[in-house]
């Protein structure tokens, strides 16, 4: 009897749906390769947002990850792939050299195909980083947060000198004439660093294509006016195939298609399979929201109601009904 209670409670989806995880956290830490030089692995990242400043509202962050220099290079948030390109060569390539490898989020500009097909002439890795996990490129995530901190304390700061003030901000490391003596430095801090880190880790189990899994809804928006009491867990998913030691491709409904299906390792957890036989198991009843745009194609009506301006459009590629 105690063990088919067991079974039945860790088998149970309902329950698994809103269980709270307690051990450590899924898969040790990978850090990302060391070059032999500088400029040879770079990161890329767009800060947007920024206050208007001579027609620049956002700034493109480059890091060479072997030195730690960072070039600030300010621009429009409407960039095309083919601006950002050239903003690429007049910048790093003309000075530095082609690099082997760079690091770059998920955005639409850099998942562009002008932008893939550009790293696949010039022989590229393009390494794009894992949807909802910011550790991939914690290295640049870490200099976007200096160079903002550096703006806005700034006593002189007016968003006038935001253009003016990147310059400035650029810094670099000095690196020894013995470039593999800096390689030695930067392996013994990766390593101390990680033997700190995975003492709150845990060895990730290992998953295989026709799995289940539960994936973390902490990322996830739904259709519930609060978060609480929604479920922790959704799912359970198949996994179609391992894109990376640390990432799996989940079969995720219709609905879901605005969401990227790669997710990392430390959102899943494995689905105990329940050996009681004709048991029935509640269907998933999440619906997910995802934040789309929409183009609007003409203003049909409009209206002041309780004190705000209401507009009625009819939505490019849809009818008025």
């Amino acid at each position: 009897m105690p063990q088919f209670i067991k079974d039945y409670v860790s088998s149970c989806k309902q329950c698994s749906r809103k269980e709270s995880i307690h051990h450590k956290k899924f898969v040790l830490l990978k850090p990302l390769p060391i070059s032999n030089g500088p400029w040879i692995f770079l990161s890329l990242d767009l800060i947007t947002q920024l206050p208007l400043s001579n027609s620049f509202e956002s700034i493109l962050v480059i890091v060479d990850r072997f030195s730690k220099m960072a070039v600030f290079i300010p621009n429009m948030s409407s960039i095309t792939s083919l601006y950002l390109a050239n903003l690429f060569i007049k910048n790093i390539f003309s000075k530095h050299g082609l690099p082997s490898s760079i690091v770059i989020d998920r955005g639409s500009l850099f998942v562009s195909s002008f932008w893939t097909n550009l790293c696949q002439q010039l022989k590229i890795s393009r390494d794009l980083s894992t949807a909802y996990h910011p550790e991939t490129d914690g290295q640049t995530e870490r200099v976007n947060q200096i160079l903002e901190q550096y703006l806005w304390i700034d006593p002189h700061f007016d968003s006038v000198h935001i253009a003016e003030d990147t310059p400035a901000g650029q810094f670099s490391t000095k690196f020894q004439s013995v470039q593999q003596d800096v390689k030695r430095e930067l392996e013994a801090s990766i390593n101390r660093f990680k033997r700190y880190a995975d003492k709150s880790r845990a060895s990730a189990p290992v998953f295989n294509p026709a799995d289940m899994v539960w994936l973390s809804s902490k990322n996830i928006k739904s259709t519930r006016p609060t978060k609480e009491p929604s479920e922790r867990w959704l799912g359970p998913f198949l996994i179609l195939k391992k894109v990376s030691t640390h990432s799996y491709h989940l079969k995720l409904p219709f609905q879901w298609k605005s969401i990227h299906p790669v997710f990392h390792i430390s959102l899943l957890e494995p689905v105990k399979t329940s050996t009681i036989p004709n048991r029935h198991q509640e269907p998933p009843p999440q619906i997910i929201i995802e934040d789309e745009e929409w183009e609007v194609s003409q203003i049909l009506d409009s209206k002041i109601k309780r004190g705000k301006l209401w507009y009625f459009v009819e939505w490019k590629g849809f009818s008025q009904e």
